[in-house]
């Protein structure tokens, strides 16, 4: 990921994200790009994916992707908004 792709979303993490969830139990990041993270850490969620039942979410510093069985999630995600920025 682009060091400005990445600057983004820890921006949006910071601001919250879609919604929150914990995990339910450690998960290792197998490709590049998935997310790692340890039973009970909390994870932002920052998108759902298009593949089904695939997040991209924000935990510890990094951005990845994770699947939702690995997950309880904190209630109803948010529906993402998305604004356009003046040049």
């Amino acid at each position: 990921m682009a060091a400005q792709e990445l600057a983004r979303w820890t921006r949006f993490a910071a601001k919250g994200g879609v919604g929150r969830c914990t995990a339910t139990v450690d998960c290792v990041a197998r490709e590049i790009g998935d997310l790692m993270f340890l039973k009970d850490d909390e994870i932002t969620v920052l998108m759902q994916l298009p593949e089904s039942g695939y997040y991209l979410g924000f935990c510890e510093g990094v951005v990845g992707r994770f699947s939702g069985v690995d997950v309880k999630f904190h209630g109803k995600l948010k529906r993402p908004i998305m604004a356009k920025r003046g040049s």
